[in-house]
């Protein structure tokens, strides 16, 4: 037989069960949308992230406190760049002079910073801002209230740092830092939870947060959401107003650093760690803060969505093997039901060949339209948003996806295929 010939058999021997012929293709059909799905649920996630980063810009670096070490403490006071904060980190002596603390960053880490930019020993640092954090705040304006995710206390450097811009109304100012002034900048999820659609009626207004007013300076600039977490749901106000109402005078909660490029960000590393360490008392092998750039947070969270994405892609590969059993669990029964027509072609003068090739093309046939129908599917599905995951569809997973089902249907159809051949004639023909 030719190759047309084996095909025509093989659609008849195909579309003769149709019922029984879609419930196979339907297994094939889960397990390619699967896999085109998840994928697609991973790379979206990696870019959600890799969108986030980027945001904050290439070199953007953010000092935080680290595990609780020995050593000592710099100076606490300091004049200029951050007015009216100070304070060092409370140290306890021993007999032998060794002194121990708890880890944590002060706005005199900051101002140092800052001064040694100033200064020219921190040439590659462009700006530094001190970040504090008051947790469990709740916004309340006219009769609504809003659960602030974020609530950040800072510097107006902040912003640029940060990548922030206001789209209402306008920043706070150093004068407004220096003074303590309860003034805030708020994201847009928080401002239409407050006033609706129109955020800058909010702009001017008096807005308590815990109880204690602000006012209302500007919205920020919508950032949109990275998966579950809403970018907008946040308020930026001057660390010193925040410190005396919402947060008290402890540690920071981290520095913001932006050095003057991304070729640059290395080099302003070096150049914090020589300021800390100095003020810390400390070495690179017993310190107690560490310096993170935007780049280490990309390639630390790229090697974990990787490793996530693959696990999806493995679990999805599972269902689609599940599949390729049932295609040849039904080309077994098919071979069954089919002995004694396999007995009259091997009869009549049908070879080996032929009796391997229409089998085989049946076991392809459902592999193939399945694979078409999953491919569809998980194109449709990648559509929509999943557990707060936009999906992006990874081309490569759709290519691999539909090549192995059609894989799938040789492989697991080679095996009915040739038990068919092999059958006898005479024993084919007996069969009832």
């Amino acid at each position: 037989m030719n190759v047309r010939e084996v095909l025509r058999f093989a659609w008849q021997g195909v579309t003769a069960n149709k019922p029984r012929s879609f419930l196979t293709t339907l297994g094939i059909l889960i397990g390619v949308a699967a896999v085109i799905i998840l994928v697609a649920v991973g790379t979206g996630s990696s870019k959600a992230v890799q969108d986030q980063i980027s945001r904050l810009g290439s070199n953007t670096l953010t000092v935080s406190a680290s595990s609780t070490t020995a050593g000592g403490r710099g100076g606490g006071g300091f004049a200029g760049g951050f007015p009216g904060l100070g304070g060092g980190g409370s140290t306890t002596t021993s007999q032998n002079a060794t002194q121990t603390r708890t880890p944590e960053l002060t706005m005199a880490d900051a101002q140092a910073i800052a001064e040694a930019a100033e200064d020219g020993d921190a040439s590659a640092v462009l700006g530094v801002a001190p970040v504090v954090s008051a947790s469990s705040v709740t916004a309340a304006y006219d009769g609504a209230s809003h659960s602030v995710s974020t609530f950040t206390g800072s510097t107006p450097a902040y912003l640029l740092i940060d990548n922030t811009t206001v789209a209402e109304g306008r920043s706070f100012t150093d004068s407004e830092y220096t003074a303590h002034s309860r003034v805030a900048l708020v994201g847009t999820s928080v401002a239409e939870d407050l006033v609706g659609d129109n955020t800058s009626d909010l702009v001017g207004e008096t807005v308590t947060f815990n109880g204690v007013e602000f006012e209302v300076v500007g919205i920020l600039e919508s950032k949109g959401s990275t998966g579950p977490q809403d970018q907008d749901d946040r308020v930026i106000a001057p660390a010193t107003a925040v410190q005396d109402t919402l947060s008290g005078y402890g540690a920071l909660g981290s520095i913001s650093v932006k050095a003057t490029s991304a070729d640059d960000v290395d080099r302003a590393e070096t150049q914090i760690y020589t300021v800390l360490d100095g003020r810390h008392k400390v070495g690179a092998s017993d310190r107690d803060y560490s310096v993170n750039s935007a780049s280490s947070f990309l390639e630390a969270a790229t090697e974990s969505n990787q490793t996530f994405t693959v696990l999806l892609g493995a679990v999805a590969a599972i269902s689609l093997l599940v599949g390729g059993i049932g295609v040849m669990n039904i080309m077994l029964v098919t071979v069954t039901e089919r002995t004694r027509e396999i007995g009259i072609r091997k009869a009549i003068g049908a070879r080996r060949g032929d009796i391997v090739g229409q089998f085989l093309a049946e076991a392809v046939l459902l592999s193939l339209f399945g694979g078409v129908m999953g491919v569809i599917v998980g194109l449709a599905g990648s559509r929509f948003e999943i557990v707060g995951v936009q999906p992006v569809v990874a081309p490569y997973s759709v290519a691999l996806a539909f090549g192995v089902s059609v894989l799938i249907g040789l492989g697991f159809g080679l095996y009915p295929a040739n038990r068919a051949a092999a059958l006898r004639p005479i024993d084919a023909l007996r069969y009832e």
